[in-house]
């Protein structure tokens, strides 16, 4: 009885095993691919957020901006900028975090600009 009651045993947990390692399989596979499609330009944008330490949507949420216009980043930057300069009563450290957000803003900037360039010259190079 007791002999059957362990190999009952084992043999689920063999099967549990199999499919837990299946899965994990199966994820890791799931996430290569989705690597595969954000493509370089996910990469060098989880460069950035990493170098920066803050993400696009921090930064974006900090500087209080919904599109990516440098005349929107400056304007906002320049604002709070200015509302948490120490001198006015306003807080080194928040400060210090809008400098971050714009840094990482403008970053993503130059990553999308890059990412047109590239797309214009290997259009044009099709159509040549």
């Amino acid at each position: 009885m007791a002999k059957y009651l362990a190999q009952i045993i084992v043999m689920g947990a063999q099967v549990v095993g199999r499919a837990f390692a299946r899965a994990l399989q199966q994820e890791y596979a799931a996430s290569q691919a989705a690597a595969r499609a954000r493509g370089r330009a996910g990469q060098q944008s989880a460069a950035a957020s990493s170098i920066t330490g803050m993400s696009l949507q921090e930064a974006q949420q900090i500087l209080n901006i919904s599109t990516l216009t440098p005349e929107e980043i400056q304007k906002n930057y320049e604002h709070l900028f200015k509302v948490n300069d120490k001198s006015v009563g306003g807080s080194f450290y928040l400060q210090s975090k809008v400098v971050r957000a714009k840094e990482r803003l403008d970053e993503e900037l130059s990553i999308q600009t890059e990412q047109s360039q590239q797309k214009q010259q290997s259009q044009q190079n099709t159509e040549t």
